[in-house]
């Protein structure tokens, strides 16, 4: 039986300043038109939310691709996972610094590996031998994120508090003194009734070069299997790993919770428990989906049968 496709994307969880806030609705429309293109055409989803997430990762508003945050050493290492939940197929890359779109690595190691996770210089060459390009880091760094890590760094050697998600703060006036966290991410129904889950990465600013974040390991970032749910994470990564917080969301919809109260109570688990903030979307096969952050605001678009929509805050849905 047909089903109606549906793609959800976000754009990461923090204290999107006022004057950039035109830019992330533009960029996750630009996902959504891309993806769900696609599944008019009767694509699968892991197609739509890799196409979504490429879209992302091209838009040097996000940190995911070209314009990531940089290392302490000033460099991009990025981490994208990708999940296919027909066949519980995965595949994952991290730390790769010469990659454009680390998104379309994790596609291959999808489709063209046993393996489900290649890092660093592995991952490089495996995507090289299936016909990405490699490039020099450099064209990944803005001068916009070099002038950002040596604020950082001047901060910290000041010994200035982190104040990247403000939670206590929900005001997005306080942005002007926030780094963003703009992780990328979707969630897609294809018409056959499958869903596949994707989340793209720059991590943090300022991170121990050799960092791996929640977005590409398997069930803490990102997670999708057909009897549960699909789900994509953004924000702290340390809390998030520690939780498993993907796989913690998706099995509560495999015991017949709803998406649309999963998804906050996923939120608050993160903060009850460990004081993380961040973001998630969470879509079932039915096509019930739910959003939540406790950050000022995040980034989303949703896309089904009766057009696209997207908002800063969940409120705007």
């Amino acid at each position: 039986m047909p089903h109606s496709p549906l793609l959800l994307v976000h754009g990461g969880a923090w204290a999107i300043p006022n004057d950039m806030v035109e830019a992330h609705q533009r960029g996750v429309s630009n996902a959504l038109a891309a993806g769900y293109a696609l599944l008019q055409k009767g694509a699968s989803a892991v197609d739509a939310v890799e196409a979504a997430v490429a879209v992302l990762e091209d838009d040097d508003i996000f940190d995911a691709g070209r314009g990531s945050f940089l290392t302490r050493d000033g460099r991009v290492q990025l981490d994208a996972l990708l999940m296919d939940g027909a066949t519980m197929r995965a595949g994952g890359v991290a730390c790769v610094e010469r990659l454009h779109n680390p998104i379309h690595a994790a596609r291959l190691v999808l489709d063209k590996s046993p393996h489900v996770y290649f890092v660093g210089q592995g991952a490089e060459e495996f995507a090289q031998s299936h016909g990405m390009k490699l490039i020099d880091n450099s064209e990944l760094v803005l001068d916009r994120e070099r002038l950002r890590l040596q604020q950082a760094q001047a901060k910290e050697r000041a010994g200035l508090p982190d104040l990247t998600f403000a939670g206590d703060d929900k005001s997005p006036e306080t942005a002007a003194e926030l780094a963003s966290h703009d992780t990328v991410g979707a969630v897609a129904l294809d018409a056959n009734g499958n869903i596949a889950a994707a989340t793209s990465t720059g991590g943090t600013l300022n991170k121990a070069p050799g960092r791996v974040g929640d977005s590409s390991l398997i069930g803490c970032g990102c997670y999708a299997d057909n009897t549960s749910a699909a789900v994509s994470l953004t924000g702290w990564g340390e809390p998030i790993m520690k939780l498993v917080l993907g796989k913690w969301a998706v099995d509560r919809v495999q015991q017949g919770r709803a998406p649309e109260q999963v998804a906050p109570d996923a939120i608050a688990y993160l903060y009850k428990r460990l004081g993380g903030h961040g973001g998630i979307i969470l879509l079932a096969p039915d096509g019930r989906c739910g959003i939540a952050h406790n950050t000022p605001r995040m980034a989303w678009g949703l896309c089904d049968a009766r057009g696209p929509r997207t908002g800063i805050v969940i409120e705007d849905m």
